[in-house]
């Protein structure tokens, strides 16, 4: 936990507090209080696709940062331990919401901080039967324009990492 001098707790504290909260129990004879629900803050409006085509000779505009495959000696490195993952993020048991609000501000700190390879633990899901919620949607998100301005590339991580559960992310290189 991150104390501050204003004694608020940061966006990830009340992501986590918010988690614990809602499954304590009281104790006896006292009355359960109402954990608040987190409004996602963070989350950065995505403009909705238009829905007038454009003309067919009109050339597609270019991503402004584009994201780019993690080069194969970069994915060695980081498996092997040789490369340090700078920082890591745990997404387990949360809602999208919640996941989407921790994510996205953990990666504006670690870009803010100047960290070039993170972990992001997904979680592989298969619990239901099926792929994960938070496996199929964090790689989306990774994609959209609110965190391509942070992220450079991702790529499943190494089998001690975590797998097919697990995501390295890395980060854009902060401009002086």
């Amino acid at each position: 936990m991150i104390r501050r001098a204003d004694n608020r707790l940061s966006d990830e504290d009340r992501v986590l507090w918010s988690l614990v909260a809602r499954t304590a129990m009281p104790l006896k004879g006292k009355a359960a209080v109402e954990a608040p629900q987190i409004a996602p803050e963070l989350k950065a409006p995505v403009p909705e696709p238009s829905r007038v085509q454009a003309a067919p000779s009109a050339p597609k505009p270019k991503p402004r940062h584009p994201l780019h495959p993690m080069d194969e000696p970069t994915l060695d490195k980081l498996a092997k331990g040789r490369l340090p993952i700078e920082g890591r993020v745990d997404l387990h048991g949360m809602t999208q919401d919640e996941a989407y609000s921790l994510l996205y501000s953990f990666l504006n700190r670690a870009h803010a901080g100047g960290i070039r390879y993170v972990l992001v633990i997904t979680g592989k899901g298969s619990s239901s039967g099926g792929d994960g919620v938070l496996r199929r949607a964090v790689p989306a998100w990774l994609a959209t324009p609110a965190f391509r301005v942070l992220v450079s590339s991702h790529e499943h991580a190494a089998r001690k990492h975590g797998g097919a559960g697990a995501i390295y992310v890395r980060l854009r290189r902060t401009r002086p």
